[in-house]
């Protein structure tokens, strides 16, 4: 079953790699050119080749070092992209032949689109502190104590603890907060942004448990996140004591945006029929997040939110505007 889609790495000229920091999915990327590029050995490597073309032998006999040392060096700069290997004739049977694919490698630590603490307004919203709810089973809440009310009963979710919530979770269904209105109409809003951290719900957990989440603002689908599973092999960093192990203990940090040119999810366009002018933000004194698991769904497994006191990162939902 697919997990989370890949962000392809952009490249920005034939031999020219861009990779940004805010974008999660360059992670593995950028660990991996760090590992590649903290030898003197694989820096010299990649030295040799910047115009030219070597075989495996030549390079190991120019840099005076065994053939199964020099492998590795070549495996780990492969694994980076930043040299790419193939196999020709040589005069005693095939040969591997080096050639550096990397002409330029920009790392971005600034983004952009980021909050600006100047140009930001941020509320922080408690996962108890929905609106409305029409939701199935499995589901549940709990804060730092542990279970709320009734496990695995939609009563639960109508009980007045139900604000005290600091993670909750249901197989099918919805639940739909209300911000504020904090908009400024007289200022030109560049993103409304909503993050939050979640993850699947399987019985217990499974790792490889996908799961459809469709997020609507304002009544507008913006994104469907394919969560790839319920996480639990690990204690949450945050998930307190009296929750116990063999249960969902973190989720994914997920940033859910609308802009004036369409809809992105963690930073990348998912969705150009959605825009900031169709949201009509200014038309009521709140905004409407929904958070939904459809019947229909490719993918129905359910969903965990994490609120600051679960998982690993301490907020709730998380909505800002950006202007």
């Amino acid at each position: 079953m697919p997990g989370k889609p890949k962000t392809p790495i952009k490249i920005i000229g034939e031999r020219d790699i861009e990779l940004h920091l805010s974008n999660e999915n360059h992670h593995e990327q950028i660990v991996k050119i760090g590992k590649a590029l903290s030898s003197p050995i694989r820096l010299n490597i990649l030295n040799l080749l910047k115009n030219t073309t070597l075989s495996l032998q030549e390079i190991a006999n120019i840099l005076h070092l065994p053939v199964s040392s020099t492998a590795l060096h070549i495996k780990t700069l492969e694994e980076a992209r930043l040299i790419v290997t193939e196999t020709q004739p040589g005069l005693h049977g095939s040969m591997r032949v080096c050639t550096c694919s990397m002409q330029s490698f920009h790392l971005e630590t600034f983004d952009a689109d980021a909050d600006v603490a100047d140009n930001t307004i941020t509320l922080d919203m408690p996962v108890g502190n929905y609106h409305e709810v029409d939701i199935e089973p499995t589901c549940g809440l709990a804060d730092e104590n542990g279970i709320l009310d009734i496990y695995d009963n939609i009563r639960s979710f109508y009980s007045p603890l139900h604000t005290r919530a600091q993670l909750l979770w249901f197989q099918q269904g919805y639940v739909e907060y209300r911000f504020p209105n904090l908009a400024n109409p007289l200022l030109e809003l560049h993103a409304l942004t909503f993050q939050m951290e979640i993850c699947s719900e399987a019985p217990g957990f499974l790792e490889d448990w996908p799961s459809d989440i469709t997020v609507s603002i304002n009544g507008r689908e913006v994104a469907t996140y394919c969560s790839p599973g319920d996480f639990g092999a690990r204690r949450g960093r945050l998930t307190p004591t009296a929750w116990p192990n063999g249960r969902s203990q973190y989720g994914l940090l997920k940033t859910f945006s609308v802009r004036q040119n369409g809809s992105y999810l963690d930073g990348q366009p998912v969705n150009h029929s959605v825009t900031l002018e169709d949201l009509a933000i200014h038309s009521k004194p709140y905004i409407t997040l929904r958070i939904e698991i459809k019947k229909d769904a490719t993918h129905v497994g359910g969903i965990n939110i994490f609120g600051e006191k679960y998982g690993d990162f301490p907020q709730g939902i998380v909505m800002s505007l950006v202007y």
